[in-house]
């Protein structure tokens, strides 16, 4: 009895609570709910999955039920009897003091020594009062087990020598063994009834408890398929960007490697001939325009591939504020005048006034002096470039339009890729796709755009958008 007073942990106030019949019957349902919660959750360990749980829950709940059953219906039924023996009172409450048994092993957590108890002794005690000459009318209960050991019994063995049992005994006791001294339906109609109507109630209850459990599996299983599916999608994803990483170290690897080198060795060996011949100003001079040449497509690789290298490392973070892009074109148009004016190129702006956006000062600065760049590259001497900015109704439109030697749908399509695409300038300047690439990046994280327009002979127009100023 201790273990029972433990599990259903009941404590009996010194004094009543209640001022009242109508308080205490406000209160019983919830009491009531609290006591049958308690039940329903012996033995439960946090190890447990939540089917494991469910079903623990499930076979508790059925057991307390079966113990109030198979002590009440019973001993009503029977207490009219005449001359019941004592030893057949004792009899009768075996199976429902399994059921008992079988809380306090959950409460031990002894899971599994509780199912073998249930599904063993609940029906051999059964049989047990029917040999004795006990007929309570619970045949039916046979196929409850039967059912219910498909439920809750994993081990195949275990489930078909269950089944076998309740089947054989059910079989026994009503076809085989048909007379018993006490019969319940002679000695209390009503309580055989009861007895019938329980047991059918179990068994269809059974069922029930079966095709949830499938229905929860089948949800189980379904939602497992899609994490699992959806971690594939992120493996193939991560996969994918390990590759482009891979193949963009590689390039740049190349371009550190070639194109920084060779103007640095330009400029090393420029500095050695002037100390060592001791070279007259003339040839120094001549070599020059050649060296510096050089040395700003360094300084704009070099620059392009910091700021790559800090948005890739995640440092350099979207700092939003509100630019005026009429300046920063000014900006742009006075840092890359003499690179234009070396080819003898016209840059000219294009704007009605002020043209406000909300966006990275910084970021948009390096994708409008990229393009301007790139302009002054594939423009022929002679050529002219225009930048202009408006605001349309929800954002601002920034282009760079010039009248170089265009491109092809090819090209366009190669140049819109994710991956390095460069080609030489009209003056054979070299170029490594790294800036092009950058506009990308930092315009999607300045919620803009990049959109390319080009012809063969025609020139290209370069354009992109930015959020307006709220």
């Amino acid at each position: 009895m201790r273990y029972v007073s433990q599990l259903l942990q009941v404590r009996l106030p010194l004094k009543p609570r209640f001022s009242g019949l109508g308080d205490f019957i406000k209160v019983l349902p919830k009491k009531l709910l609290v006591f049958l919660n308690r039940i329903k959750y012996i033995g439960v360990t946090g190890e447990m999955s939540p089917i494991e749980k469910s079903k623990l829950g499930i076979f508790n709940s059925l057991n307390f039920f079966q113990f109030i059953t198979g002590i009440v219906v019973p001993v009503m039924g029977l207490i009219s009897a005449q001359k019941f023996p004592a030893s057949g009172w004792i009899i009768v409450c075996l199976p429902a003091l399994v059921s008992v048994f079988v809380l306090v092993l959950n409460y031990c957590h002894k899971h599994e020594l509780a199912l073998l108890t249930y599904f063993v002794l609940y029906p051999f005690f059964i049989c047990f009062n029917y040999i004795n000459g006990i007929s309570l009318g619970v045949e039916l209960s046979f196929i409850l087990y039967g059912i219910l050991s498909v439920f809750f019994i994993q081990d195949i063995g275990y489930m078909i020598f269950s089944i076998s049992f309740s089947m054989i005994s059910y079989f026994f006791l009503s076809v085989i063994l048909k007379k018993y001294i006490y019969q319940l339906e002679q000695i209390n109609f009503v309580a055989y009834l009861v007895n019938q109507g329980l047991a059918i109630v179990y068994i269809f209850y059974g069922l029930y408890l079966i095709k949830t459990e499938n229905a929860n599996y089948n949800t189980t299983l379904y939602q497992t398929n899609l994490e699992i599916q959806k971690q594939s999608n992120q493996l193939k994803q991560q996969a994918e960007e390990l590759d482009q990483l891979n193949s963009l170290k590689n390039k740049l690897f190349s371009v550190i490697s070639h194109d920084l080198k060779a103007p640095m060795y330009a400029l090393r060996n420029l500095f050695d001939n002037i100390h060592s011949q001791d070279m007259p100003a003339e040839e120094i001079k001549e070599l020059i325009p050649e060296v510096k040449k050089d040395l700003n497509y360094t300084v704009s690789l070099m620059e392009n591939l910091l700021q790559w290298a800090k948005s890739q490392m995640k440092v350099h973070s979207v700092r939003p504020q509100l630019i005026n892009i009429t300046d920063l074109i000014d900006e742009v148009m006075h840092l890359l005048h003499l690179q234009a004016e070396a080819k003898r190129i016209y840059i000219g702006k294009k704007t009605s006034g002020p043209v406000y956006a909300w966006a990275d000062h910084d970021m948009i600065n390096l994708v409008l002096r990229n393009l301007v760049s790139n302009a002054i590259k594939f423009t022929p001497p002679g050529g002219n470039i225009c930048i202009g900015a408006s605001e349309l109704s929800t954002f601002a439109e920034v282009y760079v339009q010039d009248s170089g030697k265009g491109m092809s749908a090819k090209e366009v399509k190669k140049v819109n890729s994710e991956e390095f695409y460069t080609t030489n300038g009209t003056a054979q300047e070299q170029g490594t796709g790294i800036g092009l690439m950058l506009c990308r990046e930092f315009l999607v994280k300045n919620d803009g755009c990049l959109r390319i327009e080009s012809e063969p002979g025609k020139g290209s127009t370069f354009s992109f958008t930015l959020p307006l100023a709220d």
